[in-house]
């Protein structure tokens, strides 16, 4: 007769029901695990025993049979560990079964019987919610950062024996507490930044948008200290934001144990000789930079120099937000809703049209240097910007720039706009429009509508770089007063559309 625990395992950041069904036959001892478990789970044979020994309990002196349903779903990882040594001792007798059918037990055993972290619990506890279990069982480690689902209890465990005394009724497992991943609040501020008006207000037009921005300049200009100054103005983060932020990493790993909730949005900065594995989602369907980046900012520093095959996957996230993994072992998707922030120098010496250092780059050179960004890519970049060389009175000057707090403030003002606007919607900002929404949302005068048609054809512009261009004419609006897209609004987001080919 089969014994069965429930549990859970990962695709992409869902989490899908596994049932540990266990028989005891009579036949030679061994200990056989089925149902499309990967290495680590084959593996665990040798930690469940050790465990379940170290903890009073006998491992059974007969033939062991575990099979982990549906038997087509594959499985991965080590957090099926408790769940095994739970059924093993259900199906044996030596521990009772009242709280079993309601509890989802996830965690990987050592070989002392404590239990180590999972990755992905926050994910993991959603799901169990959902699917309608009572309560579920994680490694204290781990267990806080599941505690912000509320419709569901979420129970902490040390090791092996908590579980055992819990499941006999000897002690109770403490229900674990939401904590926040406090981080320590950035030094860096836009007030740092001299100079670079023009800069400095497409930044602040990405950050009320959620647009993505293309900075191209010389050297020592400050691009990339403009990049890294653009979380500081961003609004901060609502919960749904953070805890959509929270499962993604955890799911990939890089969440802290001991941590909960995270508080502050992403700023992805990868080196420009990643793969393309590497930013859309590797192999073993771990989401990449695109993902771990969601409702924060990726940062590409040298765009030309990254690999053309690597930067050209980002054509889709950019378009639908979102990445479609398919491999061997599966499907899994994975949000990817963030602004790209993007710096490149004019030519590989770095200094074309630089007012006072001479450019070394024959003009074929300088064309093939340029040509390493496709067309269709940098069609997506919503704002696009030359960034000039910093004088010297702006640099010597004592007076500092605006401070990211007054920069902040707008951009809160504008996202409450939008806010508004889509209340009824799933959009979040103004770059998330697709299709009809974008005139709607932008409601443009006669005036703007008559502008906005005349640089189309002056300049021949593509349908997607007319959508872009009037939402970002949207966002300088609500960074205004919120109202229609007027016609001054239209000319200064076409201003940084058509900046890259004057």
């Amino acid at each position: 007769m089969a014994h069965i625990v429930h549990s859970m395992t990962l695709a992409g950041i869902e989490g899908m029901p596994v049932s540990v069904e266990v028989d005891l036959p009579r036949r030679l001892p061994a200990t056989i695990i089925v149902g499309l478990p990967g290495s680590a789970i084959r593996e665990s044979t040798h930690r469940v025993r050790s465990a379940i020994s170290a903890s009073g309990k006998s491992y059974p002196k007969r033939r062991v049979v575990v099979n982990l349903a549906p038997a087509n779903l594959p499985k991965v990882g080590t957090s099926f560990d408790l769940p095994i040594a739970v059924g093993i001792l259900f199906a044996d007798g030596q521990v009772a079964g009242e709280k079993i059918p309601n509890t989802i037990f996830m965690g990987e055993l050592s070989l002392d019987g404590k239990l180590r972290p999972i990755d992905g619990a926050i994910a993991l506890a959603i799901a169990a919610s959902e699917f309608g279990a009572k309560r579920i069982v994680l490694p204290a480690e781990c267990a806080s950062e599941a505690a912000v689902i509320e419709d569901i209890e979420v129970l902490s465990a040390e090791n092996l024996i908590d579980v055992i005394n819990w499941l006999d009724g000897d002690g109770e497992l403490p229900t674990a507490t939401l904590q926040t991943n406090s981080t320590p609040s950035s030094k860096l501020d836009l007030s740092e930044v001299r100079g670079q008006h023009r800069a400095r207000r497409a930044l602040e037009i990405a950050a009320a948008g959620g647009h993505n921005l293309l900075m191209i300049g010389s050297p020592g200009c400050g691009k990339t200290m403009l990049a890294a100054r653009m979380p500081t103005i961003l609004p901060m983060l609502t919960p749904e934001e953070a805890i959509e932020i929270t499962r993604i990493h955890s799911v990939a790993g890089i969440l802290p144990h001991g941590r909960g909730l995270t508080e502050s949005r992403p700023f992805r900065s990868p080196h420009h000789s990643i793969s393309a594995a590497g930013l859309i989602g590797n192999a073993h369907l771990k989401p990449g930079e695109v993902s771990l980046a969601h409702n924060g900012v990726l940062f590409l520093d040298e765009l030309a120099e990254f690999n053309r095959r690597a930067i050209e996957v980002l054509r889709g996230p950019l378009e639908h937000r979102e990445v479609h993994l398919t491999r061997a072992q599966g499907t899994a998707r994975y949000p990817a809703s963030f602004s790209l922030v993007a710096a490149a120098n004019p030519c590989p010496c770095g200094y074309s049209g630089h007012p006072t250092h001479p450019c070394m780059c024959t003009p074929a050179k300088v064309d093939r240097y340029r040509q390493r960004l496709s067309g269709p890519l940098v069609d997506r970049i919503d704002l696009q910007v030359w960034v000039q060389p910093i004088g010297a009175n702006d640099l010597v000057q004592e007076q500092s720039g605006e401070a990211s707090s007054n920069v902040r403030l707008r951009v809160n003002k504008a996202r409450e706009y939008q806010r508004t606007r889509f209340q009824e919607t799933d959009t979040v900002c103004n770059a998330e429009l697709q299709g009809d929404a974008i005139r709607e949302a932008a409601d443009p005068t006669p005036e703007a509508l008559d502008l906005l048609r005349r640089t189309l054809d002056t300049h021949g512009l593509s349908g997607r770089a007319w959508a872009r261009l009037l939402k970002v004419a949207r966002t300088i609006s609500d960074l205004d007063k919120g109202g229609p897209v007027q016609a001054e609004h239209i000319l200064e987001a076409s201003a940084y559309r058509l900046e890259m080919a004057s």
